[in-house]
């Protein structure tokens, strides 16, 4: 399958596993972020000093406009040309500025060393990386959790290109123990319970999963998430999870046993259907339920394409001309 270069990992000739997320790769990302325009400006619910405008107004970085005088007002705020040019007392009033950090969770337990064409984990990380250079590129501070099979590390939020950096060199390092299989530690609702003790209020949250045992338990997480942060999920899969490969005979192996499937039975079919379905459907009414973004990654896609549909400067132009409209 061809894809473009903001997709594909580097050569093989270069040294690197196509079963680890390629570095190089993940830095080159950076290109394809910055064009990531219409990236999230959702109104945080809990406000911190930083880069971004409030509808709030105050003692800020942006001069906003002027207004007559009012008792109370601060007199350094006094815009002297316009007070002299009218001869009525002005005061400068300014737009202050508001910060969300781009927090990216990423997911590479071991559900997601898997893939038909490339693995879920790959992709994971190429995802995560690529928000974490978007939120940089539009000055947020960037950092994010990563989870594997037995640890998990944390890369505190900064603007700094070398916060993001390190948080990369995270996500190959977790991407590369998946080829040692080991038994999963950690579950989703407890991946989800480690994060709230990470996540700052006001928060932009990306969770990069494949959603896999989704639960019950997992809601009451994501909605305490959801109070206090702007959540979107980028849910992974590949194409094999959403109908088995034609019937056959197949070995199949998670890494320490390996049995022998038989796709052949109907009903088998139906059943692995069904389930890929209701967990998509279970995540799209969470996502409802709780205002977050969704967007669906499936392992052949590229993913800078699917991110430039949601976030692109044509999907920016777009908003802009529906809001014209009368």
């Amino acid at each position: 399958m061809n894809q473009s270069d903001n997709s594909q990992p580097g050569s093989q000739s270069e040294g690197d596993h196509p079963a680890i997320a390629n570095l190089s790769h993940m830095v080159k990302l950076r290109h394809g972020a910055r064009e990531l325009t219409g990236f999230p400006r959702i109104q945080a619910r809990q406000m911190l000093a930083g880069g971004h405008k409030s509808k709030f107004r105050g003692r800020g970085m942006d001069f906003d406009s002027v207004r007559i005088y009012q008792p109370g007002d601060d007199v350094r705020s006094i815009d002297w040309r316009v007070t002299a040019r009218t001869q009525t007392p002005h005061t400068k009033i300014f737009t202050e500025e508001r910060e969300r950090p781009i927090l990216v969770i990423s997911d590479l337990r071991s559900s997601m060393f898997f893939g038909s064409q490339r693995l879920k984990s790959v992709v994971a990380c190429e995802i995560s990386a690529a928000l974490a250079w978007a939120g940089l590129a539009a000055n947020d501070r960037a950092g994010g959790l990563v989870f594997g099979a037995q640890q998990q590390t944390d890369i505190k939020a900064r603007r700094s290109h070398h916060a993001v950096l390190q948080y990369i060199h995270s996500l190959q390092e977790f991407s590369g123990k998946l080829l040692n299989p080991e038994p999963d530690r950690f579950s989703l609702a407890q991946l989800l319970e480690e994060s709230r003790r990470f996540i700052l209020p006001g928060s932009t949250v990306f969770i990069v999963s494949d959603f896999h045992d989704l639960d019950n338990s997992c809601e009451r997480h994501l909605f305490e998430l959801a109070r206090h942060a702007n959540l979107n999920f980028c849910h992974v899969f590949d194409s094999i999870e959403t109908e088995l490969p034609p019937p056959s005979v197949y070995a199949v192996t998670d890494g320490q046993q390996q049995t022998l499937l038989d796709t052949g039975s109907q009903k088998l079919r139906q059943r692995y259907a069904d389930a890929f379905m209701q967990r998509g459907q279970t995540l799209r009414k969470l996502s409802e339920q709780l205002s977050a973004g969704l967007l669906p990654f499936d392992t052949a896609d590229n993913i800078m394409s699917v991110l430039a549909r949601a976030y692109g400067k044509r999907r920016s132009s777009s908003r802009s001309s529906r809001s014209a409209q009368p």
